[in-house]
């Protein structure tokens, strides 16, 4: 005998017994097996009028039947919320009648203000419904790879409702015999007659509101207070009441089988009757992510009684959402910038090098000289393997710090100058013969081992100058240095007047600040810079004029195909085009939007968008002219009007897409 039968045959005998229990829970049970046979699932569908779920698009309500707008010849031509009878030839007003619902299984939906609203609607059948039942529904949404769980949507039978309040009210009743005075724990009667059998001063006392402390009344009585209470205390009391307390999540557990979900919770609404189909319109608002095409909502759910799960409800079949945006409109034409091209380049950087007092060789052991011969040998590398420049000469200009004199700073600047060239000139030598040493050698088609032709370099001239003292590099680093307070700094700019550059550094001597000053900052004066001058291989012009890829305003245009709106106007905005105008749109600066589209040709797509901008600011008469032009210009441009709220709202109240369809110059009805 199978379960299913056994199970059958028990239900049938508890209709037999004189019980109550026994029959409903068989009712319950056939009637989940039934749900189970047919795969009895909710269902997803879109609204009746889906366009009414544009709920942030305000179009301002023109009171009139009609608007004047011009074709391409600059006729007037009367538009009306009306068509023409084919009999009379009359115009006659027109009334929509709605579908009854909508059963596609996807939907356009708009970007607006960065935000994309989803209205479906969760169509729960009257098998699905029981007075004892709590049904839970979960849906989902599902986008770019993601899976979101959105508010969950609960509709509670009466007497499912009944039951949770049942336990509600006996867990309330259970806290509530928690006793919280303590004074009921004690035999207050008896405990008054032993105080007053055996301490009469005491019980003489029971009045009075003076305050007896507890080591007080031990040395008056020989017992302490909390000694004389805990021995009228009903200690069964006690612990049975600290039981209770103990017991308080369990009893919670016990009587409320059943909890009241107060989170994640969009709708708990309580059915009293299984009249019919239960329809609820649920909106799901959503920020724009980069690259969001499609949304896909899923539901499912489980059917409960009490604190059962009776039936498992499938999971429904999705309802998808494709996100229409204005960054269709986007032109991803590339766009240049004129460049001039000089043969001659001059690169410029710096090393500090020191040295000994009053030396001029260089020591590559001394403080961090490693670390800077270092970054000038991989400079020089790079440069000697350049594919596209090619060295013409070397300036080697060595500054000294202002301790000394004059002349003998400039004797020691030229000296460690010539110092330092002959050391960039050994360094030049050494790295053209490791290029050209890791050239290899060259097997041959006889099989024997040759070397590669050396590469010609052409000969580096090598120049020395010398700034005997840095004080300008001195000037920009007192100005930024952080330790010296503005009046050390104003003193400084005071000795700074003195023409004489030894008298300078005299005075100075004598301000509080010069041994930071010479201690911190001096050294960073002793600077070798390097000018290099360079041309272009394989170009004999001084200049050349050409175009380059403007990589600024093509990331500005796939900001806006990724709907990173904020960073794509960001990057736009100095350019003022049609793209800019997007960015605009998308982020519902309007006002900047038009500005820039106003003083644009009026191609198709830029009087498609002032449609969509006048429909936004309830100029009907310029919305509806712009779109037919349009539509003129792009036929397509008359099923795009349809994804767009504010263009669709103005295609219905004046039957646009009608007119459009035949052509502006058609559209005379009211001439």
């Amino acid at each position: 005998m199978c379960f299913k039968e056994l199970k059958r045959i028990v239900c049938a005998l508890a209709a037999c017994l004189p019980l109550v229990v026994l029959p409903t829970a068989c009712v319950t049970w056939r009637k989940a097996e039934l749900l189970r046979e047919q795969q009895l699932s909710a269902r997803l569908a879109l609204p009746e009028r889906y366009s009414r779920s544009f709920r942030e698009i305000d179009l301002p309500q023109v009171a009139r039947d009609s608007v004047v707008v011009h074709d391409f010849q600059g006729r007037e031509v009367i538009i009306m919320n009306a068509v023409r009878d084919e009999e009379s030839g009359e115009m006659v007003a027109t009334e929509t009648l709605e579908a009854a619902r909508v059963t596609a299984r996807f939907r356009n939906v708009a970007e607006r203000h960065g935000r994309v609203e989803l209205e479906f609607q969760v169509i729960v059948p009257a098998a699905l419904q029981d007075s004892r039942w709590q049904v839970r529904f979960h849906p989902e949404m599902a986008l770019l790879g993601d899976t979101l769980s959105l508010d969950d949507i609960l509709i509670t039978g009466k007497e499912y409702r009944r039951a949770q309040l049942r336990g509600y009210q006996q867990y309330e009743r259970f806290l509530q015999s928690i006793i919280t005075d303590s004074t009921r724990f004690i035999d207050r009667t008896q405990l008054e007659i032993f105080v007053e059998r055996n301490i009469p001063e005491l019980y003489a006392l029971r009045r009075d509101s003076s305050e007896v402390t507890d080591a007080q009344f031990a040395s008056i009585y020989g017992v302490t207070e909390r000694q004389a209470v805990d021995h009228y205390t009903y200690g069964l009391l006690v612990r049975r009441n600290e039981r209770k307390i103990r017991d308080k999540d369990r009893m919670f557990q016990k009587y409320v089988r059943a909890p009241f979900q107060t989170e994640q919770l969009r709708l708990d609404t309580l059915i009293v009757n299984e009249a019919g189909e239960f329809v609820y319109n649920y909106v799901q608002t959503i920020a724009t992510r980069p690259k969001l095409r499609k949304v896909d909502i899923l539901l499912s759910g489980e059917i409960c009684e009490q604190d059962k799960t009776v039936y498992r409800v499938p999971e429904s079949e999705p309802l998808t959402f494709y996100v229409s945006s204005l960054s269709a409109f986007v032109d991803e034409r590339p766009r240049y910038l004129d460049q001039v091209i000089s043969r001659r380049v001059d690169v410029r950087t710096e090393a500090h090098l020191l040295f000994d007092p009053g030396a001029d060789a260089v020591r590559e052991d001394l403080g961090d000289n490693a670390v800077e011969i270092s970054r000038i040998r991989r400079m020089l590398a790079a440069l000697l393997e350049n594919e596209e420049y090619e060295i013409d000469s070397i300036v080697v200009t060595a500054h000294a710090s202002p301790e000394g004199s004059w002349r003998s700073n400039g004797d020691l600047s030229r000296r460690r100058g010539r110092s330092v060239s002959r050391f960039v000139s050994a360094c030049l030598k050494q790295c053209a013969d490791s290029l050209d040493h890791a050239s290899g050698i060259l097997l041959t088609l006889d099989g024997t081992l040759a070397e590669p032709e050396r590469r010609s370099r052409p000969e580096i001239r090598l120049c020395n100058y010398a700034v005997p003292e840095n004080w300008e590099g001195l000037d920009a680093l007192v100005d930024r240095d952080t330790v010296l307070n503005a009046a050390a700094k104003n003193q400084y700019r005071l000795r700074r007047e003195e023409e004489n550059p030894d008298a300078r550094e005299q005075s100075m001597r004598k301000d509080a600040s010069y041994a930071y000053i010479s201690r911190e900052l001096y050294p960073r004066l002793r600077t070798v810079a390097f000018d290099f001058r360079l041309h272009r291989k394989d170009m004999e012009q001084d200049t050349l004029h050409t175009t380059i890829l403007d990589t600024t305003y093509m990331a500005g245009v796939q900001a806006i195909r990724d709907r990173e709106y904020e960073r794509a106007l960001t990057l736009l905005r100095p350019y003022a085009d049609f793209n800019t105008a997007i960015a605009f749109c998308c982020l519902d600066y309007n006002a900047s939007a038009l500005a820039i589209l106003e003083k644009l040709d009026r191609s198709a797509e830029v009087n498609y968008m002032l449609a969509l901008l006048y429909a936004r600011a309830g100029n009907d008469p310029g919305a509806v002219e712009c779109y037919l032009h349009a539509c003129v210009q792009n036929g397509a441009f008359v099923h795009r009007g349809n994804l767009d709220p504010e263009v669709s709202a103005l295609i219905r109240k004046y039957d646009l897409n009608h007119l459009a369809e035949g052509g502006l110059t058609h559209a005379d009805a009211g001439d």
